[in-house]
């Protein structure tokens, strides 16, 4: 199978009907094809061959959606960009991914130049609405001028994307997937996800993100239709689901907090919902009972997975969501192996563990990743023995339900993004006046967890929370940056291997310990 077999399958059997609506705009299955064939004719017209990374900096729309079909049936392979990343992250992961050429929504054009600056490989950009008198190619100018080419058909072992992480050694990694990685993944959503041709669903997480990537493909598989909202917002959620009766939602547990805590909620019409999954971070057991007793009638899917997994193993069906019965006691569970996964918990000798014992997550299967891009080594030990190793620490029972507990990586999951502290520490480490730091994630009501920074100067140097703050947002997205500090004038704990108790310093603060800002 390969994954643009969805838009020539639609424009066959729901030529005339409606695949996507962004704003006050809908385009028909004929029409988006169309779209499709035409822009990889643009793309091969600027030099893009099989395996030429194609980058994309842009907000949620028809451009993003043409693009995650175009860029393969040209032959190339797509590198999305995170909008809220610094310029020297996307500057470092166009020149990493070594990327060609850019589509750029026109409001990010003023950051062209920096990026042209920090990634010279790339020699061709193409401006979403440029302005007319621009230097820059219009992005709906050129689709218009261009005639359709036809899907050169990659599929397979080939490279489908180059999806970019928080590195824990301050480096982002670019994670290689397949279009086998890809098709395998669709094939487990529609089923779990209750996904179908009658299907309505809304867009709301970023289509740069995993999950967002996912929904695209899993929507089209179906031949269902998309409502696009261009960047999250509650107002336009709500909207969004009255307007156009939507039926499928995918959100993240902050945005399920937000919505159920705003004050359109009692007074939205969510009759129209079926189905709401939900994953990236892990969903409070309180706040999981609230939204099932608001919402009664609507089924809830969870997915676990990450980006190396393209991006899920395993899914908490909705039969697991409830409060009595034989299936209850199971929303604890981030759930089961998907049918063409395998999972098991291991030890630090990667040996399977007795059922409820807690050891690592560890998956094989056809939605693991290739690897990381030019970084063999970390590839080989993160897929050593043919299994993928998450980090993630659960135990699972014997019914092969699967409890997460904690995370062995450093990683923090606030408001559904996942935040590296190696990355955010080599962010601080920067700063002249900063002798350590260690970063950890706190409990956060509204974003689940919270990035919290103690930071120890240098003899004689006095730093101040505004500061630090102002130097992390010159390097790191706002969303990574510490939201609160502690600055300590001692030594941070160390091991007996000399590395930095992470797990002490994270009980002194909870004990509220330390000054903090």
């Amino acid at each position: 199978m390969h994954l643009t077999q969805a838009i020539t399958r639609g424009a066959l059997l729901k030529a005339d009907r409606k695949a996507l609506h962004c704003g006050d705009k809908s385009l028909t299955w004929r029409e988006f094809a169309g779209r499709v064939a035409r822009l990889a004719g643009v793309l091969q017209d600027l030099g893009v061959t099989a395996g030429t990374g194609v980058a994309m900096l842009a907000d949620s729309g028809f451009p993003f959606f043409d693009y995650h079909y175009a860029v393969p049936w040209a032959g190339g392979v797509m590198v999305p960009l995170n909008t809220r990343l610094a310029d020297a992250e996307l500057g470092y992961i166009l020149d990493d991914a070594e990327a060609k050429v850019i589509i750029v929504g026109r409001e990010y054009a003023e950051r062209v130049p920096a990026l042209l600056k920090l990634a010279p490989g790339v020699r061709e950009v193409v401006m979403i609405d440029a302005p007319p008198s621009g230097d820059v190619p219009d992005y709906e100018t050129l689709l218009a001028a261009r005639a359709p080419v036809p899907d050169v058909r990659r599929g397979g072992s080939d490279l489908h994307a180059i999806v970019y992480t928080g590195g824990t050694t301050g480096r982002p990694k670019g994670v290689m997937t397949s279009h086998a990685n890809l098709v395998a993944n669709t094939l487990a959503a529609i089923p779990n996800m209750e996904f179908n041709e009658d299907m309505v669903y809304l867009h709301s997480m970023p289509v740069f993100h995993t999950a967002g990537i996912a929904r695209i493909y899993g929507t089209m598989t179906a031949l269902g239709t998309g409502i696009i909202l261009p960047r999250f917002d509650m107002d336009a959620l709500f909207d969004a689901v009255e307007q156009h009766r939507c039926t499928h939602l995918l959100l993240v547990p902050t945005m399920i907090n937000r919505m159920l805590n705003s004050p359109r909620f009692a007074s939205t019409d969510f009759s129209s919902v079926t189905n709401i999954s939900y994953g990236a971070s892990i969903m409070p057991e309180a706040l999981l009972k609230r939204v099932l007793a608001m919402l009664p009638k609507v089924r809830f899917t969870q997915s676990y997975g990450m980006t190396e997994l393209s991006p899920s193993a395993a899914y908490l069906q909705p039969k697991y969501h409830v409060l009595e019965g034989p299936n209850a006691g199971r929303i604890k569970s981030i759930g089961q192996a998907i049918h063409t996964a395998e999972i098991r918990i291991a030890d630090d000798a990667d040996n399977e563990v007795p059922r409820g014992e807690v050891g690592e997550i560890q998956v094989r299967g056809p939605m693991v990743m290739q690897g990381y891009w030019k970084q063999p080594e970390v590839t080989a030990q993160t897929l050593r023995g043919g299994w993928m190793h998450t980090g993630d620490a659960a135990y699972m029972d014997d019914e092969g339900f699967i409890y997460l507990v904690d995370r062995f990586k450093d990683m923090i999951i606030s408001g559904g993004e996942n935040v590296y502290s190696g990355e955010v520490e080599n962010a601080l480490h920067e700063h002249t006046g900063v002798r350590e730091c260690a970063v950890i994630g706190l409990p956060d009501e509204d974003f689940g967890e919270r990035v919290h920074a103690i930071v120890v100067p240098h003899d004689g140097v006095t730093l101040t929370t505004a500061e630090l703050l102002s130097h992390c947002r010159s390097l790191i997205a706002g969303y990574k940056c510490p939201r609160s500090v502690e600055i300590r004038h001692t030594p941070l704990p160390l091991s007996g291997t000399n590395k930095i108790l992470k797990r002490q310093l994270r009980d002194e603060a909870l004990a509220g310990k330390g000054p903090t800002a």
